[in-house]
């Protein structure tokens, strides 16, 4: 793949990277001169639909979102080689680790650390919940740290919308075995307090060093998830903060309902004890009590124990019989004494089924005509799934408003239901395209095809957008508009000019006068190599622009290096005097006196023809300049200090 050029624009250079179901590569992007990553499926998995579901579903995730937290999706494209589909993904390039690099090279991270990149990251997930967007694969490995501290979540691999859909239909559960959630390892329904847990984990790996699960085979380690408890972080590091621990328990309780309502929650917590510092600022964890019931559940060793007794007693029973001759009353008092047994155990399993699978009932509120965003909230915070089943025209219903639900208000249902909505979309309305990360005449086309015009268009610099590209759109994408309405874009202008004094360069080394010119926030343009007569082979003896002129950042500035003098074969001295035959003669020149430096420029004119034969520049306090002529008798030499006329030379003999 390397060298391969993608869409007509992007140029593979290296491998940086790679996972289950993709490699990762940096590539050149020549329409907007940037790097960018790209991320291509892997050959194995071309002809596997399930995989290339998965790989398209990963890029329209995460190109619907926008956030500094997360890892910006430029580009999608589909493309044949050698009777072959590549199908990739163009991804913002990152200068970077990622956070289990970190974690690896730093043994665990401090509180301040372990609490600034778990709010970045938190902040990352609520912006994809947000979106209906659960990631399902939160993992050290798909969090970047880059060159500013920054957090980037990458890898939307496995992610999907958060509808009643996300229930897991193969036996193949998705993710990384010591990072996801106890549903995901049984199979069941993941939502987005099953990214809450599996940032509790990378959490606890943070402060401690360490994984709280692990195990020789995937298996073993799942089913710790589903059955073991979690040994607390301050068992494992004493030197842990009570508030931290609080924390991570909360987000990895088993049971759904018992982790954090949603990642808002879990932000102010940490934003809680970041404002405490390292103190012993405790986070309530309580899970709720559990019910109390009224016959305790019968252990099976109690019912052997008591089968057991039972045959102990039988055959006392028949002695008895054989002895005293009562048997027949023994044996219907044995049967009752079984008959009620059974009934016990029957009853206390029951008992146990039914503790088991107790779901607490909640009364369907009435969601009519709220917005779809307070719907939802409302919902999921009874904990009831909202699921947007369609959307719909309506005259009466204003756009992004609930027009019914699939559940009658006031109904009881079990936690857990999914409630169906069906949103408006107002009278002949158009929806908003997403058009951020696009260029400016892409982001135009986008909404001439959606009905709309583009607005009020705002320029400013950014050191992270490229130039011509839109930052941000208003209204944001997913609303709703009247055809022909106008959407306002604010587009960079990438980094903001600046000048900067032009570095000394001559008499430095290519590789250094490069690293002077990269240090100065400058290019290096055209680096030239031509013989010299006195500076050394490899220095620099001339740059495009005066040192200490003020040049404005990211200009080319070309260098000429040494490749020492030029080597003259020693020609026989003439035998005759032959006029037509070249000579040799040798003139001293002395630069101007008041300039810093002077450049000297000679002319030759042969048999009707001109040709430039010197041109250096030279200091005054290095004196007298000396300079071989060669010519046939009768040739003229022009002399031009700084491109003024001084004299001609003649050879005349």
């Amino acid at each position: 793949m390397i060298g391969k050029i993608l869409g007509d624009r992007y140029e593979i250079i290296e491998q940086i990277g790679g996972g289950g179901m993709a490699i990762v590569y940096k590539a050149k992007c020549h329409l907007l001169n940037r790097f960018v990553a790209i991320k291509i499926l892997r050959n194995e998995f071309l002809e596997d639909e399930e995989f290339i579901r998965k790989f398209k579903r990963e890029s329209q995730a995460a190109a619907s979102l926008s956030h500094h937290n997360i890892m910006n999706i430029y580009d999608v494209g589909v493309e044949k080689s050698d009777n072959k589909e590549i199908h990739y993904i163009v991804m913002e390039y990152i200068k970077g680790k990622t956070l289990k690099e970190v974690i690896r090279e730093n043994g665990k991270l401090s509180f301040d650390e372990t609490v600034n990149y778990s709010i970045q990251i938190a902040e990352a997930l609520k912006h994809a919940h947000l979106n209906h967007i659960v990631h399902r694969d939160i993992k050290p490995q798909n969090i970047m740290i880059n060159e500013d501290n920054r957090v980037k979540v990458t890898d939307f691999g496995i992610a999907r919308a958060a509808t009643s859909s996300t229930l897991t239909t193969t036996s193949n559960v998705l993710g990384s075995v010591h990072y996801f959630s106890p549903e995901q390892a049984r199979g069941g329904y993941t939502d987005e307090k099953s990214d809450i847990y599996s940032l509790g984990i990378v959490m606890y790996e943070m402060i401690t060093g360490k994984l709280p699960y692990d195990g020789e085979t995937p298996i073993s380690v799942a089913l710790k998830h589903v059955q073991d408890e979690i040994v607390p972080p301050r068992e494992v590091d004493g030197t842990v903060p009570v508030g931290i621990e609080s924390i991570i328990l909360k987000c990895v309780q088993k049971r759904q309902s018992d982790r954090y309502e949603n990642v808002g929650a879990l932000i102010n917590d940490l934003k809680k004890i970041k404002n405490n510092g390292a103190s012993n600022f405790v986070i309530d964890t309580d899970a709720g009590e559990q019910p109390t019931r009224m016959i305790p559940i019968i252990k099976e060793e109690s019912v052997d124990e008591m089968k057991n007794t039972s045959k102990v007693k039988g055959k006392n029973n028949r002695k008895n019989k054989n002895k005293k001759g009562d048997g027949g009353i023994k044996m219907i008092l044995l049967a009752i004494l079984l008959a009620f047994l059974v009934v016990t155990i029957v009853f206390a399993g029951w008992l146990k089924l039914q503790d088991f699978f107790d779901v607490a009932e909640v009364i369907v509120p009435d969601i009519r005509g709220q917005l779809e965003s307070e719907a939802r909230e409302q919902i999921e915070e009874l904990g009831l799934i909202f699921n947007v089943k369609s959307t719909a025209t309506s005259t009466e219903i204003e756009p992004g408003r609930v027009i019914s639900q699939s559940v009658k208000a006031d109904s009881k249902v079990k936690e857990g239901f999914t409630i169906d909505v069906v949103i408006s979309e107002g009278k002949d309305l158009v929806r908003v395209p997403g058009v951020v990360n696009y260029t400016y005449e892409e982001a135009e086309k986008a909404l001439q095809d959606a009905g709309l015009q583009v607005g009020e268009r705002k320029y400013e610099p950014s050191d992270v957008t490229p130039n011509n590209v839109v930052m941000r759109q208003e209204p944001e994408a997913f609303t709703y508009l009247a055809p022909g309405s106008r959407v306002n874009l604010l587009i960079s202008q990438g980094e903001e000019i600046k000048n900067v004094p032009m570095p000394s360069l001559v008499g430095l080394s290519e590789t250094a006068a490069r690293n002077e010119i990269i240090g100065a926030d400058l290019v290096v343009g055209e680096a030239k190599k031509e013989h010299h007569e006195t500076a050394p082979i490899g220095e620099v003896f001339w740059q495009s622009y005066e040192p200490g002129t003020e040049v404005e950042t990211k200009t080319a500035v070309d260098i000429y290096i040494s490749l020492g003098p030029e080597e003259v074969e020693e020609e026989e001295e003439p035998t005759t005097d032959d006029p037509n035959s070249e000579r040799t003669i040798t003139i001293g020149l002395t630069p101007f006196s008041d300039r810093e430096e002077t450049e000297i420029k000679i002319i030759r004119k042969q048999e009707g023809l001109q040709m430039q034969i010197y041109k250096e520049n030279h200091k005054f306090s290095d004196g007298e300049v000396a300079i071989g002529l060669r010519g046939i008798v009768g040739a003229e030499f022009d002399i031009y200090f700084d491109d003024i006329y001084q004299f001609t030379q003649t050879i005349t003999e």
